[in-house]
């Protein structure tokens, strides 16, 4: 059973810790920031896309929302911006969609060198 309380907690600590308020991510995600608020006082659950696109934006697998033996490994960024968009946030999205995919594709190649 997923864990949708882990999840909404999870999400605001990297939300935070990404420097991001409720309304950027919201509009990011095409959704009413109040949603994303209930959702991480655990009185709404994400949808499984919310939290998909929600794990591109910062970095982790969608497994680290909902399973609290998962653990994240930050990717390091660094921005420089007076105000970040969506389209920002999107492009953010994007790189670290391909560094998630290159780290999950090192693991397959070091766990191949070991058989």
């Amino acid at each position: 059973m997923l864990n949708f309380e882990l999840a909404g907690k999870r999400f605001s600590e990297l939300r935070d810790r990404s420097g991001f308020t409720q309304s950027m991510v919201a509009e990011y995600l095409d959704v009413d920031q109040s949603y994303i608020s209930k959702c991480e006082k655990g009185e709404r659950q994400f949808s499984a896309d919310i939290l998909e696109k929600a794990a591109e934006l910062f970095g982790c697998t969608v497994d680290y929302f909902v399973n609290e033996s998962c653990e994240f490994v930050e990717m390091p960024i660094a921005l420089r911006a007076k105000s970040v968009t969506a389209e920002d946030l999107n492009t953010i999205a994007a790189i670290n969609k391909i560094a998630l995919n290159l780290r999950f594709m090192e693991g397959l190649l070091a766990r191949g060198n070991r058989i």
